[in-house]
């Protein structure tokens, strides 16, 4: 008896449960060819799918508390009908975020999955929220309509795929958001970068230098430093980069997206402290609205 053949009787003669829908409860004939062949990939089809099912749900991280909204803070936040405040972790606000919040969320049901419920300063409890017995979290339903940006402060790297994903399709279908031809800032353009000064943008561009002084790493993305716009990365975020492989020299020459909160004075800054803040991208990709 071949091993196919082992482990299609074996297959056969018990069955799981969650098998039998796909009718290997026959015993007859089980280890002929043909058989063998469907059962083979009936088995391999049903581990697809199980997997499939296990990896389409990110972001379930342990339940901390349900509640109903019952208003709409800000932007990013909303308390429940028993009092508590919650911080939507994972996301930064457009112009259009808190209507679309009150659109989805004014009087629903919410369960609150994060790894930790520690309030913020604030007495915020940070969240991932989904609607009832949703999947897809509001976080990602904000993102994918091209009204919310994310923040890259999620360090699951299932969850912020997701979110980046989400992200992604809003741009590409040119959603919210997304429409405007000026969401993605040009680095070249400084005088562009300079005007949102206290705003959280997003911005694309080469970089055309790396240089550390003291215990700061510049990516400079103009010839002139002092007026250009420049990524600054501390020390103590060094490791984030070289546990995922990336040593910052090695950004020299290469394009990026990097999100953050804009600063600076002569010229526009962005501090990186979450490694989530800064993304590869191809070299010859245009700047503009894109994935």
């Amino acid at each position: 008896m071949t091993m196919c053949e082992a482990m299609a009787k074996r297959h056969t003669t018990r069955a799981p449960s969650s098998l039998a829908p796909f009718g290997l409860r026959s015993r007859r004939n089980a280890t002929s060819p043909g058989n063998v062949t469907r059962l083979l990939h009936l088995i391999v089809g049903f581990f697809l799918v199980a997997g499939h099912t296990a990896s389409a749900t990110p972001c379930q991280f342990d339940t901390q508390g349900e509640g109903r909204v019952a208003a709409i803070v800000d932007p990013r936040s909303v308390r429940l009908d028993d009092g508590r405040e919650i911080r939507l972790t994972g996301i930064e606000a457009t112009s259009t975020t808190k209507q679309a919040l009150t659109s989805l969320l004014t009087g629903r049901d919410v369960a609150l999955r994060s790894a930790d419920d520690t309030p913020d300063r604030y007495g915020r409890q940070g969240a991932i929220l989904f609607i009832g017995e949703s999947d897809t979290s509001v976080q990602a339903a904000l993102l994918a309509q091209g009204d919310a940006l994310v923040s890259g402060e999620i360090a699951d790297k299932d969850c912020a795929a997701a979110l980046m994903g989400a992200e992604a399709e809003a741009r590409r279908q040119k959603k919210g958001n997304w429409a405007d031809p000026s969401a993605i800032k040009n680095a070249e353009s400084s005088d562009d970068i300079l005007s949102g000064i206290g705003r959280f943008m997003v911005v694309e561009g080469k970089v055309l230098s790396v240089r550390q002084a003291g215990a700061v790493t510049y990516l400079n993305f103009g010839r002139n430093w002092t007026r250009g716009f420049a990524v600054t990365i501390s020390k103590r975020t060094l490791p984030a980069f070289e546990s995922a492989g990336i040593t910052l020299k090695s950004l020299e020459n290469r394009r990026v997206r990097v999100r953050g909160w804009v600063e600076g004075t002569a010229g526009p800054r962005i501090d990186v402290r979450l490694l989530g803040q800064v993304e590869l991208l191809g070299a010859n990709e245009p700047i503009g609205v894109r994935p």
